[in-house]
């Protein structure tokens, strides 16, 4: 096993492995717990139109998914925040806007882009050296922000109204809530691709959820659980010559339906040991 670390793009992969589990255990958690988990996929999907402009124009994908992210995470605030619009029906014009959009800017560009399919399903093996450090700068932005306001977010994220009475600025952090989203999605993209990032952002906060009642611990577990979903899937389809991604995705998912069902029949078994009806 050990050998594999003398492949410098596994150890890149190994490193993202563990970016992207910060950013999906902080951000990740939040998410879950306003119970906006299709956020993420929205963002995601409307960030497609940005690897196309990039397609298009010849700059990175990267930097083309950021700024669309960032875009949509501040369309959709304003949406909500002064439109009065519901928070699903705009996540889901701009998930098809985005995807169509995408579609057709990367058809209107020259040549054939092979690459396209990586953004779609992820490439964490084709991690450069670039992606690892702007995927740390985000990580750092992230954290760094999520640090400092803490309570604001928690406040918000559990009562709004009294944020609000308290002084808090709540649209304000809603607004920076939607692009931290939008910067730990696009980290996501190039490890699991848009079409994956819903998976990696709800299953480990979604485990971590159910172990503990402290918001804090909730981002720990989930920062642990999606590095370790990361890494191991990585190996596994690295043996198994699968795609890294999906492997990732799959083994996160087949622990979350484990771990449910443990969850399930220790209960089952607690409430018979102790005599309580089921019904």
């Amino acid at each position: 096993m050990l050998e594999l670390l003398n492949y410098e793009f596994i150890r890149n992969a190994l490193i993202a492995g563990v970016l992207i589990g910060i950013s999906c255990g902080v951000v990740g958690s939040f998410v879950v717990v306003n119970r906006a988990v299709f956020l993420a996929g929205g963002i995601a999907h409307a960030a497609y139109g940005g690897i196309g402009l990039a397609f298009l124009f010849g700059f990175s994908p990267f930097l083309g998914a950021t700024i669309f992210a960032l875009f949509t995470s501040s369309l959709l605030a304003v949406a909500i925040q002064r439109w009065d619009q519901r928070m699903d029906t705009v996540i889901g014009v701009l998930w098809a806007t985005g995807m169509a959009l995408g579609t057709i800017l990367i058809d209107l560009s020259p040549g054939y882009h092979k690459d396209v399919m990586s953004y779609l399903f992820g490439s964490i093996l084709a991690v450069s050296h670039a992606d690892l450090f702007m995927m740390t700068l985000l990580d750092t932005i992230i954290v760094v922000i999520i640090g400092f306001f803490y309570k604001e977010f928690l406040a918000i994220s559990f009562d709004a109204e009294f944020a609000m009475t308290a002084g808090i600025p709540v649209r304000v952090f809603q607004f920076v809530f939607l692009w931290l989203v939008g910067l730990a999605v696009v980290m996501m993209i190039r490890i699991v691709g848009l079409i994956l990032v819903i998976a990696l952002f709800s299953i480990p906060p979604n485990i971590a959820e159910k172990l503990t009642s402290s918001l804090k611990k909730i981002m720990f577990l989930a920062t642990a659980l999606g590095i370790g979903f990361s890494i191991t899937g990585l190996l596994v389809s690295y043996h198994l010559n699968t795609s890294s991604g999906a492997t990732i995705v799959m083994l996160a998912a087949i622990t979350y339906l484990v771990f449910l069902a443990f969850v399930d029949l220790a209960t089952r078994y607690r409430r018979h040991f102790t005599g309580t009806d089921l019904r």
